[in-house]
């Protein structure tokens, strides 16, 4: 069984006050919860050490947990911050496996290719929007640079990177 709100605030507030079978109970259902919250977004293998994180957290927030407010949702920013956390792991050590080992060895005839492609999708875009993404995305430069190359305001550069970007990846999804 999985308790309701109501129950799980009534388990939090006797726990804080020190009923240790309060707070079994209340751990015990935590978990069966954090288990259905985790089950579509993680891989099975990796469940297990994410709800145990979050039961941690939770023991160590506990005191954190307000009795005038909702008890499951401050569970799921528990839940949800350490599943970010988790992610970025496994993202970080996916990227260190790869090494540089797989990385693909750029040629000139690829940058060529790629340029065309560009140059081809950026007749579709307004000359302030090309100018702001080439010289922020391709050439690397920053927002302020950019600013005062090309006489735009910074928040106009901005802006015309995320339209023109934008734009872009419509074009690309209509053209697949």
């Amino acid at each position: 069984m999985i308790a309701d709100e109501s129950t799980l605030a009534r388990l939090m507030a006797q726990s804080q006050a020190g009923d240790r079978q309060a707070y079994t109970v209340l751990l015990t259902e935590a978990q069966l919860w954090l288990e259905r919250y985790f089950r579509r977004r993680v891989a099975p293998g990796q469940m297990e050490d994410l709800v145990q994180e979050v039961l941690m957290a939770l023991h160590h927030k506990r005191a954190t947990w307000d009795s005038s407010r909702a008890f499951l949702p401050w569970l799921a920013a528990i839940a949800r911050y350490r599943w970010v956390d988790h992610l970025r792991r496994v993202y970080r050590s996916e990227e260190e496996a790869l090494g540089d080992h797989d990385a693909a060895e750029d040629s000139e005839e690829e940058a060529v290719l790629a340029r065309m492609s560009l140059e081809r999708l950026f007749v579709h875009l307004p000359d302030k929007q090309v100018e702001a993404i080439e010289l922020v995305k391709i050439e690397g430069l920053s927002i302020e640079e950019a600013s005062h190359r090309t006489g735009q305001s910074e928040s106009a550069v901005k802006v015309n990177i995320h339209r023109g970007l934008k734009k872009l990846a419509t074009l690309i999804e209509k053209a697949e």
